[in-house]
C-alpha cells in the first residue's frame, strides 16, 4: 500500500514537471514568433536600435526558458535535479540584463548623473553575480 502511494505521488510529480515543461516550450515558441514580428515591424518603422535591444532581450529570455526546459526534461527522465543548469540560467539572466542596460544607456553617459551611477552600480553587481555563478559551476563540477 505504501509503495503504491509512493509510485502515485512520484508519477504525479513527473506529470506536473512535464506539463510545466510543455507550457514553457509553448511560451518560448510564442515569445520567439512575437519577437520576430515585432522586430520586423520595428525595422520597417526605422527603429533599428529598439529592434536590436528588443531582439537581444527576448532571445536571451528564450534561451533562459530553453535551459529551464532542459532541466525539467532531465528531471523527468532521471528523477533528480542538478544545480548546474540553474546556475547557467543565472548567468544568462545576468548577462541579458547587462546587455540590455548597456544598449539602453549608451547615449546617457554623464558621470555627474546619479541615474548613470546607479546603472554603473547595477552593472557591477551583475558582473559580480556572473563571477559567483561561474565559480559555483566550477565547484559543482569539481565535486562531481
Amino acid at each position: 500500500m505504501r509503495r503504491d502511494a509512493y509510485r502515485i505521488l512520484q508519477a504525479t510529480e513527473t506529470a506536473i514537471y512535464l506539463f510545466a515543461g510543455f507550457l514553457i516550450a509553448l511560451g518560448a515558441a510564442v515569445l520567439l514568433v512575437s519577437t520576430f514580428w515585432d522586430g520586423v515591424r520595428a525595422l520597417l518603422e526605422g527603429g533599428y536600435v529598439a529592434a536590436a535591444v528588443g531582439l537581444l532581450d527576448r532571445v536571451l529570455l528564450a534561451l533562459m526558458l530553453a535551459e529551464i526546459l532542459y532541466t525539467l526534461v532531465r528531471f523527468a527522465r532521471e528523477g533528480s535535479l542538478e544545480a548546474e543548469p540553474f546556475l547557467i540560467i543565472g548567468i544568462i539572466a545576468a548577462v541579458r540584463r547587462m546587455l540590455v542596460i548597456t544598449a539602453e544607456s549608451v547615449h546617457k553617459v554623464d558621470l555627474a548623473d546619479p541615474a548613470f551611477l546607479a546603472v554603473l552600480a547595477e552593472l557591477f553587481v551583475l558582473a559580480l553575480s556572473v563571477l559567483a555563478f561561474a565559480w559555483a559551476i566550477r565547484l559543482v563540477r569539481l565535486r562531481a
